[in-house]
C-alpha cells in the first residue's frame, strides 16, 4: 500500500490534485468516491468533513483544496523540481492564490448569474469578473509559466483553471489564454493524468 492516497472523482476538481500526483512521480493509491454515496459517507467524512473532493492523504497527514494539495506536494516531493527557487516564490505563490481566491469567486458566481453591484465589488474579494479575467491574462502573457521560465505546481492549479475555463466557456479564449494552455496540455504527466481520469469515468458511468 502506498504512503500516498488521492480521493477523487474524474468529473471534479480532483483531475487538478491527479495531474500534480502524476506531475511529481508518487506511488499512489486511488479511491474513487460518487457524488451523494461515498463522498458523503461517514468514512470520507472523517477524512474531508466537507464532503467534497479532491482530497489526499500522505503518510497520515490530511490535505484538501486542490491550490493546498499542488504547494504541499511539491514540498513533500522536492525531487520534482516544481516547488519555487530563488526569484519564483513572489509570483509562484501570488498567482497560485489569485487563480484558487478570485478567480474561483469570479468564475462561480458569473456561472450562477451573481453579478456584484458597485457597492458590493467592495466586499467581494475579487471586485469584479472582467478586472479578474484581465489581471489573470497580464499573468499568464508575462513569462512562459506562472511563476517565470520554468514549469511549477503553481502552473497545475492555473493552467487548469484556464484549461478547463477556455473548454467550457467560463473563460474568454483570448490568445494569451490559449498560448498558455497549449503549453501545459501535453505535458506527459497531464496527458497520463487525463487517460487515466478519462478511463475512470467511462467505468463508473458504465457501472451507472
Amino acid at each position: 500500500m502506498a504512503g500516498l492516497t488521492l480521493y477523487t472523482n474524474p468529473m471534479s476538481r480532483g483531475r487538478i490534485a491527479r495531474w500534480m500526483v502524476e506531475e511529481v512521480g508518487a506511488d499512489y493509491d486511488v479511491e474513487m468516491l460518487g457524488y451523494g454515496g461515498t463522498m458523503k459517507a461517514d468514512a470520507y467524512l472523517a477524512i474531508n468533513p466537507m464532503g467534497k473532493v479532491p482530497a489526499i492523504v500522505h503518510d497520515g497527514h490530511v490535505v484538501t483544496e486542490c491550490a493546498a494539495i499542488c504547494a504541499y506536494l511539491a514540498d513533500a516531493f522536492p525531487d520534482a523540481g516544481l516547488a519555487p527557487v530563488a526569484g519564483e516564490h513572489a509570483d509562484y505563490y501570488r498567482w497560485l492564490f489569485f487563480a484558487a481566491g478570485p478567480v474561483e469567486q469570479a468564475v462561480t458566481n458569473r456561472s450562477l448569474g451573481v453579478v456584484p453591484t458597485d457597492d458590493q465589488q467592495r466586499m467581494v474579494g475579487y471586485g469584479d469578473y472582467d478586472r479578474v479575467v484581465d489581471v489573470l491574462e497580464a499573468a499568464v502573457s508575462a513569462h512562459p509559466y506562472i511563476a517565470g521560465d520554468r514549469f511549477t505546481a503553481a502552473d497545475v492549479y492555473v493552467g487548469s483553471q484556464v484549461m478547463w475555463g477556455t473548454q467550457f466557456g467560463t473563460l474568454p479564449k483570448r490568445d494569451a489564454f490559449l498560448a498558455y494552455a497549449a503549453r501545459l496540455a501535453d505535458r506527459p504527466a497531464h496527458v497520463r493524468a487525463s487517460e487515466l481520469d478519462d478511463a475512470a469515468m467511462a467505468e463508473m458511468q458504465a457501472a451507472g
